[in-house]
């Protein structure tokens, strides 16, 4: 088992789930949760050398480009539809991440 890949997988399904978290409870808490827990899963990608790295990379660019809106708009103007239309943006990014992800690992099995 690949531990560097299980804690990779790990903080992307967290930073899917945690966005999902505040569009289900609307608290500026868990947004926090959710843009910390994205940053950590972006920086575990830079620096991958796999199939699809450039791809991954760039999804989770995007989701990080609308929770740190999200989270600042929540702060300063406490405008909660634009940071739940921001995390929706993200979470579909999320979401494409990890549909890039299971493609990269069907491909890479296929190579074995």
């Amino acid at each position: 088992m690949d531990w560097g890949k299980v804690v990779y997988v790990f903080f992307t399904l967290m930073s899917l789930t945690t966005a999902a978290g505040f569009l289900y409870q609307n608290d500026p808490v868990y947004l926090y949760i959710a843009t910390g827990v994205n940053l950590i899963s972006t920086l575990l990608k830079v620096g991958v050398r796999n199939l699809l790295a450039a791809e991954l990379l760039a999804s989770s660019l995007v989701a990080d480009l609308h929770l740190i809106p999200a989270f600042f708009t929540l702060l300063f103007s406490s405008n909660m539809n634009a940071a739940v239309a921001l995390t929706i943006g993200a979470l579909l990014s999320n979401i494409v991440t990890i549909a890039l992800f299971l493609i990269e690992s069907a491909k890479t099995k296929e190579d074995i």
